[in-house]
């Protein structure tokens, strides 16, 4: 574009831009000097500054895409986004409500700062980026510890990182970002990530709990080791509900040890027949495909193991 030819055929700058995003110094190749840019960004003028060297073709509310292609812009084509924006591209939807920020990862040798609204962290680490509808994420591991890193509430934390667990991220990716990275923030989601551990040793069993949370059962004691009345081991539950006798059992070849352990779990069914104890096996995967049947399930085999130790 010539100079001056952007005055005549404005639109044809949006042709130019991120969604009507643009940096001053590329305005300047289209040939609108820089005191232009500044000069239509005024108040009242048709244009707005979103950050340092970077404007919005339009005086209207920039929407949140618009905001993240400005961030991108004004940290430079290293940077990487993480943080709440990164969570809720890859499918998290348990985030506090927070102001809108961006929070960009920038190599260390950068000199550039935050400012508005994005956040810039400089950094040796800066993760292999994976890219959605144009703009390059964070994995969701580093994304969700840099959320967490900020957080200073154990509820909010341990929420948003037994839903990543929930989505497919691993503990001991997690667990390795955590030592990888910084101390600074640590604390609170280390704390949080060995009691999804403690707890929920698998993403199934984290499943387990939210639908039990809608059975209106008495909680059952979970990875419970169970012996019987000579101190013979019987089994490691899932989850036990003391009252009623009963172990609830997450079982498939994904979430535990493979197909050679079928011989183990069909000796474990029979230690648990030979205590007594009544036994619900679940697949992993109907917690998230059929949770109501799942929770319906649990119900009637509690039901029936009451049943059974009243009538015994």
């Amino acid at each position: 574009m010539k100079t001056g030819d952007w005055a005549r055929d404005p639109e044809g700058l949006y042709q130019h831009s991120r969604g009507g995003v643009v940096t001053v110094a590329r305005l300047g190749e289209l040939g609108v000097p820089s005191m232009t840019c500044y000069r239509r960004c005024r108040p009242g003028k048709p244009w707005q500054r979103l950050l340092p060297g970077v404007v919005l073709l339009s005086s209207g509310t920039p929407t949140r895409r618009q905001l993240v292609d400005a961030a991108l812009l004004y940290a430079g084509p290293d940077a990487v986004l993480t943080g709440a924006v990164a969570c809720r591209r890859q499918g998290l939807r348990g985030l506090p409500d927070q102001p809108f920020g961006v929070h960009l990862l920038v190599p260390l040798e950068h000199k550039v700062g935050s400012s508005g609204h994005v956040i810039i962290e400089r950094t040796t680490r800066l993760p292999r980026s994976i890219t959605i509808d144009g703009v390059p994420l964070a994995p969701l591991n580093r994304a969700v510890l840099d959320v967490c890193r900020r957080l200073g509430s154990r509820r909010e934390v341990s929420a948003l990182l037994a839903e990543a667990v929930q989505r497919g991220v691993s503990l001991a990716e997690l667990f390795a970002e955590l030592d990888a990275g910084s101390s600074r923030g640590t604390a609170i989601p280390r704390e949080a990530l060995h009691r999804i551990a403690d707890g929920a040793r698998s993403a199934a069993e984290v499943d387990a709990m939210k639908v039990w949370r809608t059975t209106g059962l008495p909680e059952p004691l979970w990875n419970h080791e169970l012996r019987d009345e000579n101190g013979e081991y019987i089994a490691t539950a899932d989850g036990y509900f003391v009252s009623a006798g009963l172990a609830w059992e997450i079982d498939s070849y994904e979430f535990h040890f493979g197909k050679q352990q079928y011989a183990a779990t069909v000796a474990r069914n029979a230690r648990y027949a030979a205590a007594g104890i009544m036994v619900l096996q679940t697949l992993p995967s109907r917690l998230r495909t059929e949770p109501e049947r799942v929770a319906a399930e649990l119900v009637a085999a509690h039901r029936a193991a009451i049943a059974r130790k009243q009538a015994a």
